[in-house]
């Protein structure tokens, strides 16, 4: 008998997402998240993982967290065989490894069933990353030559005699059974001086350690919050004070301000964030959403016939780094200078610092085509000079929000979402609109709003009615500055 031929164009990537940090996930990971159609992802993924998504791609969590409610297996396994067979480009994004304790088997049979096409891609396993990026050898010519791991999710169904046999031993969705896992090592014959270190939120910006022994690791961590955790024990543990990175005694030492923070960061689409990595060294997680799309105007005409006269003019005027983008590149020339910049970065101080007297002046002023502010143009007319505007580019809204940012969100992680202009403002509030519908407002509660400048935080007080924070200086540095004072007082 002929086997049925795959589902139409559909295909699912059973993908491991490394131990949660992005840094972490495979070149070949990043490929797929780019193509894919659907999402469908386990919790404990880094939240910037989603930002390599288009914005077209559905995004459908149904990860397991102990204690909490969760997407029973067997729906999961049927919502990839119907993504799939609807032609869709489906990553099944799982944390660490597929094939560690990631039911991959059950997924790839319902699909196999199903006669689905697959494909499984490696993820760097929290098992091996949380020792290693916490300077614990898993093996040591003396003391480890081998080492197990184990899932705690079930502690009767395990070997007690046997793991204490093991000279290092990993266990993960341990957290909550700490107690019995030192009582059952301990009474089935390991010393209760064996170390013991756990990892909490392995690779992220949050990461933590504890390390004890079996007979004092859970007086330790009384009253702490452990998972997602992965426990480690051995005697391969006392080499980290030997193999953890020799940091100097300098500011390296201090706890970068905005660690543990995710922030939300409106942006233009397209467009390099240098926001992003200053953000990014201040410890800070960042997803970026595009809610400004800079395009070409509707016509160069009137450009054009600018530049065709440009000795006509005595002074270029530019207020912005799009208008100057646009410009030079229809100018097809490099090397303009800039013959004057105000101390501020406002229309406002444009027109009160303007070094030469402005009455007879003719000004060409290239700028967005709509929705930009007047009062540069009043103010210089108002003083009896000759402006000519022009369009050199449009901004508009994108058309959906991106789904990182969008299931940042809705899962309560984001602690501050930024603004750098007016009409970001606006068109986040279409975004959100559009994404959430009326109730998208009760998403920004405990989130805070922080504004690049006064014309934005009025922005931000019309539509959303507050401003949190607002930088003094009137740049992405000053709003960076503004964000770790904020977060060193929150």
């Amino acid at each position: 008998m002929t086997p049925a031929a795959p589902a139409s164009g559909g295909k699912v990537y059973l993908l491991g997402a490394g131990p949660g940090n992005v840094d972490h996930l495979t070149v070949r990971g990043q490929q797929v998240l780019r193509q894919a159609d659907s999402l469908i992802y386990d919790a404990l993924v880094d939240p910037r993982l989603l930002a390599q998504l288009s914005a077209a791609c559905d995004t459908i969590q149904v990860g397991k967290r102990g204690g909490q409610p969760s997407t029973p297996q067997s729906e999961i396994s049927q919502l990839l065989v119907d993504q799939c067979q609807q032609g869709k480009q489906v990553v099944r994004l799982k944390s660490g490894d597929p094939f560690i304790f990631g039911r991959a088997a059950v997924e790839i049979q319902a699909l196999k069933a199903a006669n689905c096409d697959f494909e499984v891609i490696p993820g760097v396993s929290s098992a091996l990353a949380a020792p290693l990026l916490s300077a614990i050898p898993l093996t040591d010519p003396a003391l480890s030559h081998g080492f197990g791991v184990f899932t705690a999710h079930n502690l009767q169904t395990l070997d007690w005699a046997t793991l204490a046999n093991l000279e290092t031993l990993v266990l993960l969705m341990g957290g909550r059974y700490l107690g019995d896992i030192c009582h059952q090592l301990q009474i089935h014959g390991l010393r209760g001086e064996t170390p013991v270190a756990i990892i909490h939120w392995a690779s992220q910006p949050q990461q933590r350690l504890w390390q004890g022994t079996l007979l004092s690791i859970a007086q330790l961590t009384k009253g702490e919050r452990l998972s997602p955790c992965i426990i480690v024990i051995g005697e391969v543990i006392r080499l980290r004070e030997f193999l953890s990175p020799t940091v100097p005694s300098s500011s390296a030492n201090i706890a970068k301000a905005l660690t543990r923070k995710i922030i939300l960061a409106t942006r233009a689409a397209g467009q390099s964030s240098s926001f992003t990595t200053l953000l990014s060294r201040q410890g800070a997680t960042v997803i970026e959403l595009p809610a400004l799309e800079i395009r070409p105007p509707s016509s160069w005409a009137a450009l054009d016939q600018a530049l065709e006269h440009l000795s006509g003019y005595d002074w270029l005027v530019l207020t912005s780094a799009n208008a100057v983008t646009f410009f030079l590149d229809r100018l097809l020339a490099q090397g303009l200078k800039a013959d004057f910049i105000p101390t501020s970065y406002v229309a406002d101080a444009l027109v009160e610092e303007f070094p030469v007297p402005l009455p007879g002046l003719r000004l060409l002023f290239p700028r967005v085509e709509t929705g930009g502010r007047d009062v540069l143009v009043k103010e210089f007319t108002a003083q009896t000079a000759t402006v000519t505007e022009v369009a050199a580019y449009e901004s508009g809204c994108p058309q959906a929000m991106a789904s990182g940012a969008a299931a940042a969100l809705q899962q309560g992680q984001v602690n501050a979402v930024t603004f750098a202009s007016s009409k970001t403002v606006r068109h986040f509030i279409q975004l959100m609109a559009a994404q959430f519908g009326e109730g998208w407002r009760g998403l920004l509660d405990g989130v805070a709003i922080a504004s690049i400048g006064p014309q934005t935080t009025q922005a931000c007080y019309d539509c959303l009615g507050r401003v949190d924070i607002e930088a003094t200086t009137y740049t992405l540095e000053g709003l960076t500055e503004a964000l770790v004072q904020w977060a060193n007082h929150g």
